[in-house]
């Protein structure tokens, strides 16, 4: 398993634009960027952006804020000429041990129902349905749409 280790600040732009780049797919259900620089800085003071690269180029990166018992894992991202190379089951693996490590006893995530090649990829690492939850009001949407909650114990 490469090494991962713990975005810093100065990572933030690279991070930015990683995520902004794996999540084009989700271009045909919601307009503009997935996050913006503001945003990764403010969850770098929450939680911790992990990080895989190769030769200097950031290739993935997943965020995980343990909480307790609970930790939430989000935002996993993959450079797209990498998706289905083995990252980002790396990247949650990493997760789930960083998190285990701190005490946690379960990962928390959500999907987009929308993203239909997703709710298998977290099934085949243990993941279940645990129910659902609205997307936010305040982002507009091309279709309905709502997050898929999923859990695994650690």
């Amino acid at each position: 398993m490469p090494p991962f280790r713990c975005a810093q600040a100065a990572d933030a732009e690279a991070i930015v634009v990683l995520i902004n780049l794996a999540f084009q797919v989700e271009r045909f259900f919601i307009e503009g960027d997935r996050i913006g620089f503001g945003e990764v800085r403010d969850l770098l003071r929450k939680g911790e952006f992990l990080l895989e690269e190769d030769e200097g180029a950031l290739t993935g990166c997943v965020y995980v804020e343990p909480r307790g018992e609970r930790a939430y894992l989000g935002l996993l991202s993959v450079d797209p000429a990498r998706q289905g190379s083995g990252v980002g089951s790396r990247l949650v693996a990493a997760a789930e041990e960083y998190c285990r490590v701190r005490g946690s006893r379960f990962m928390d995530l959500q999907i987009v129902n929308l993203r239909e090649e997703l709710p298998e990829f977290y099934r085949r690492r243990g993941y279940v349905a645990a129910g659902a939850a609205p997307f936010p009001a305040g982002v507009p949407t091309k279709l309905p749409c709502h997050f898929v909650k999923m859990s695994k114990p650690l």
